[in-house]
């Protein structure tokens, strides 16, 4: 499964950002419907980054709670199917789920969050592998509560072979040290998210990859392809506190990147990539969706998705391509119309491995009902509407530099968000007058 996920890349043109608030392309109207208990049923869930749209850093962002008093009733139940797709992945669902009831003054449970490792409990074939995790937070306990039974973390590794970790001299073992080598050999690597010491990790992860996880051994050039790696989080950058966006782990994974390429002259390959804007993360978001309409017994299909998002080479760019696989999807069951979109993005994935990531979708999540996702940009976080932007799409390909991963491509229009507001709050109004939706 080299290369799982075949994802196209974005172009970062929004053209006239006035006009785009008057003429955005709009959704079906999806009228409240048939109603139960006299109070109306949505069409239409929502997809909630966090860093940037509801939060700063740990601030509040004031329009969320405002937000949020909207989409709950007396009882203080959605009235409309809600989950936060977050590109973090340092703590559990429950953690999180935990931070936002605390910061909204709404119950959220666990089963409306998506960390960005969310889509590794699909991933049943390594559990049972002997696996390598990297990233901050208790990794372990994340890796097991995704259902990994054999897992080893960056600092156990060092431990274990005390020599291996050298740039810190102050780190370094005093006294020539032997390798402890009880640990199994390394089968796969997982990367949860930006680790805090990055020299170590960077190392550790190349001696496992050049030694096919026997650290005992010395490098070896034939080993490759390469274990499988697996990714989560492709943010290059993301917004805290400060005034500019900080380091995310797509800076991590440029680094790693590049070191393996320099030292093999081979390309670093991605079993999977996670977190937005992986098709993959929205699949998980779509499945969550339509099991609370289930657990709420609302009898109509949910049929649109609005992803709300502060972040153009992720929040948009993948609600726009998981829009663009949900117009495709009949289609794709067509080999030729299958060969002919892989041609059109430029992907390494071959059509048999096309069909495999229906096979895993299909058998864990079940074919979605949703039909649409349309894309809402905030101005509260990593977006500034104040940027200058190339006036046409040549001078943007020429001049516009790309934040998005390295296995993804330019492809115009998926990072123009259907719509731009300037809050949260804005974008609730405007979804549930798309929608004609009133909550009673």
């Amino acid at each position: 499964m080299r290369g799982l996920l075949p994802f196209c890349r974005g172009l970062y043109r929004l053209g006239d950002r006035r006009s785009r608030t008057a003429t955005a392309v709009g959704p079906r109207v999806g009228f409240c419907g048939a109603q139960s208990s006299s109070k109306p049923q949505p069409r239409f869930g929502l997809l909630f980054d966090i860093d940037g749209v509801l939060v700063r850093g740990r601030l509040p962002i004031p329009a969320a709670r405002k937000a949020f008093e909207k989409l709950v009733d007396s009882q203080g139940q959605f009235v409309v199917p809600v989950v936060f797709v977050t590109n973090a992945g340092n703590c559990l669902r429950q953690t999180k789920a935990d931070q936002l009831s605390h910061i909204l003054g709404v119950p959220i449970t666990q089963d409306q969050v998506i960390m960005s490792h969310s889509p590794l409990r699909m991933f049943k074939r390594l559990h049972d592998k002997c696996v390598l995790v990297s990233g901050q937070g208790p990794v372990l306990e994340i890796a097991k509560n995704l259902g990994f039974n054999n897992v080893v973390s960056i600092d156990i590794l060092r431990e274990s072979f005390p020599l291996l970790d050298m740039v810190d001299h102050n780190r370094r073992p005093k006294l020539p040290s032997n390798p402890v080598g009880k640990l199994p050999n390394v089968e796969a690597v997982i990367l949860f998210g930006e680790p805090v010491r990055w020299e170590t990790n960077l190392q550790l992860i190349i001696d496992v990859l050049l030694t096919n996880g026997n650290l005992g051994s010395a490098y070896n050039p034939q080993n490759i392809p390469h274990l499988p790696l697996l990714a989560c989080n492709m943010d290059l950058m993301w917004m805290a506190e400060a005034q500019s966006p900080r380091f995310g782990h797509g800076t991590f994974l440029v680094c790693l990147e590049n070191i393996y390429k320099k030292i093999t002259g081979e390309e670093l390959k991605y079993e999977a990539l996670m977190g937005k804007p992986s098709e993959l993360t929205y699949h998980f978001a779509e499945y969550l969706i339509r099991t609370q309409a289930v657990q709420r017994q609302w009898k109509i299909p949910i049929t649109s998705l609005y992803a709300i998002g502060d972040n153009l080479m992720t929040d948009i760019y993948g609600a726009n391509l998981y829009n663009r696989y949900l117009e495709d999807r009949i289609s794709r069951k067509n080999p030729k119309a299958i060969a002919t979109m892989l041609a059109a993005t430029g992907s390494r994935t071959s059509l048999s491995q096309e069909e495999e990531i229906d096979i895993l979708v299909e058998s864990e999540l079940a074919l979605p009902s949703a039909t649409s996702c349309k894309s809402v940009l905030v101005c509260t976080g990593v977006y500034s509407p104040d940027a200058e932007v190339p006036p046409d799409a040549s001078q943007c390909i020429k001049e516009t530099v790309f934040h998005g991963h390295r296995d993804f491509r330019f492809d115009p229009g998926l990072v123009e968000p259907n719509h731009i507001v300037q809050n949260v709050d804005e974008a609730v109004d405007l979804i549930f007058e798309w929608e004609k939706f009133v909550p009673q």
